[in-house]
């Protein structure tokens, strides 16, 4: 790990002081992603501004058919939620698919997209749920949000506060996990909403996206068999020691049925 100024924020204005007035200064909230990072040398930030003494950032609401998560709200307690349970049932589940219970107990939903890792299960309910991130500069449509590996629309400075989920009429998640990690090799978020259904595809590519071969096939008959002979190409998809691009493409039908059926109960 190379040496960085460690500074514990007080509030959104001092994380975006300290971050915007440092060489190369970068905001932890869970810490999941980055302090590994830190230790395997793979980044050199000059400063590491700790989210966790905000106020303000965690905490779920549910209202009017959205359901509203603050970004330093962790993963076992989206998890754990009722209101999220009962609002959008497929978000709850995914949370609780998360790695094992330490990284739930720590990694947040704000962290999590931010980063943006290419097998990370939080882009495919942002993109798959037709979610809005919200900063301390603006609001991104999820579909805007996850741009290339490991990058995201956000600016320098720029801080994610919380995401806001619509309510779907029916959605799952399903995922062929890493058995070490529980990373996604392949996931699947499938929605049945009001303007469509939605398909998005975690830990195929280079980050999340959509299929909108499949979605316009849902939009027909929301069935596993309205997809079934629905493939997509493996040439830009990821390839590595746990999975081929080929296999990966194959999964992703596979995932995608699997999703489906379950959202239809």
């Amino acid at each position: 790990m190379y040496d960085f100024t460690y500074k514990k924020a007080s509030s959104i204005d001092d994380a975006i002081s300290a971050v915007t007035s440092a060489d190369d200064g970068v905001f932890m909230s869970g810490g999941m992603t980055l302090l590994p990072t830190l230790k395997m040398r793979l980044a050199q930030p000059s400063d590491v501004v700790d989210l966790a003494g905000v106020d303000g950032l965690a905490g779920i609401t549910v209202s009017g058919g959205t359901v509203e998560i603050g970004a330093m709200t962790r993963h076992v307690a989206v998890q754990k939620s009722s209101d999220v349970a009962g609002a959008i049932p497929a978000l709850a589940e995914l949370a609780g698919g998360i790695g094992d219970p330490a990284v739930r107990n720590r990694g947040t939903i704000g962290g999590s997209i931010a980063n943006n890792d290419p097998a990370a299960d939080y882009p495919a309910a942002v993109v798959g749920l037709g979610a809005t991130v919200h900063t301390n500069k603006r609001e991104i449509a999820g579909d805007d949000f996850f741009t290339d590996l490991f990058e995201t629309a956000l600016e320098p400075g720029e801080m994610v506060t919380k995401v806001t989920f619509p309510v779907p009429q029916a959605a799952a998640y399903m995922k062929f996990p890493n058995p070490a990690s529980r990373y996604a090799i392949v996931g699947v978020f499938v929605a049945k909403t009001a303007d469509g259904a939605r398909v998005a595809v975690t830990g195929a590519g280079s980050c999340v996206f959509r299929v909108p071969e499949m979605e316009a096939a849902l939009n027909v008959s929301f069935t596993p068999d309205a997809i079934e002979n629905i493939s997509i190409p493996d040439g830009d998809l990821n390839s590595d020691i746990h999975a081929s691009s080929e296999y990966r493409a194959h999964l992703v039908t596979v995932m995608a049925k699997r999703a489906v059926a379950k959202a239809n109960g």
